[in-house]
């Protein structure tokens, strides 16, 4: 069994610096629709609903999870292009998590996350070096530009696909 660091955290924790360029960062993005759909391919409700570490979320909750989280990024990216470092609102993602609309198929999610991820990708190639320096203000992280927001929404993708992957791997599945 692994360690619960290496199962709460399996490419470990958010570094921006090793998230590799802005290039190799909106690949990540741009791959994420395709990867996270290859992860689930084939998985029964039973296997969706296995969490994939002890108090963990279920693959069903992750991919949910990335339509929201991936959704609040593109929105909070919009907000800091069009205006002066606004203030962004917090959510609680495992209050989220928990909501009814969790338990939907994850065919549900699957095509949100593409048209998000289209978008996201459109927008970030679109972007000069002087607009990724542009921020929005987090309450808990504080100023956040989206070059920051890039690397870590890179690192989130392969954060959660790892959650899958991996509890793939050790279920034989």
């Amino acid at each position: 069994m692994e360690p619960v660091a290496e199962l709460r955290y399996p490419v470990g924790r958010f570094n921006a610096a090793a998230e590799g360029t802005r290039a190799q960062q909106i690949e990540t993005l741009r791959r994420l629709p395709a990867n996270l759909r290859q992860a689930v391919s084939g998985l029964n409700d039973a296997q969706l609903d296995t969490p994939y570490r002890d108090g963990g979320w279920t693959v069903r909750q992750v991919v949910h999870h990335f339509a929201d989280s991936h959704a609040n990024s593109y929105i909070r990216t919009k907000l800091a292009l069009t205006e002066d470092t606004p203030a962004i609102t917090a959510y609680d993602e495992a209050a989220w998590a928990r909501l009814p609309d969790n338990r939907l198929p994850v065919e549900v999610s699957l095509p949100f996350v593409d048209a998000i991820h289209t978008r996201l990708v459109a927008l970030f190639e679109s972007m000069s070096d002087a607009e990724f320096e542009r921020a929005f203000v987090h309450p808990e992280r504080g100023r956040v530009t989206l070059a920051n927001n890039v690397a870590l929404y890179a690192w989130h993708s392969r954060h959660h696909l790892a959650h899958i992957t991996r509890l793939r791997e050790r279920m034989g599945w």
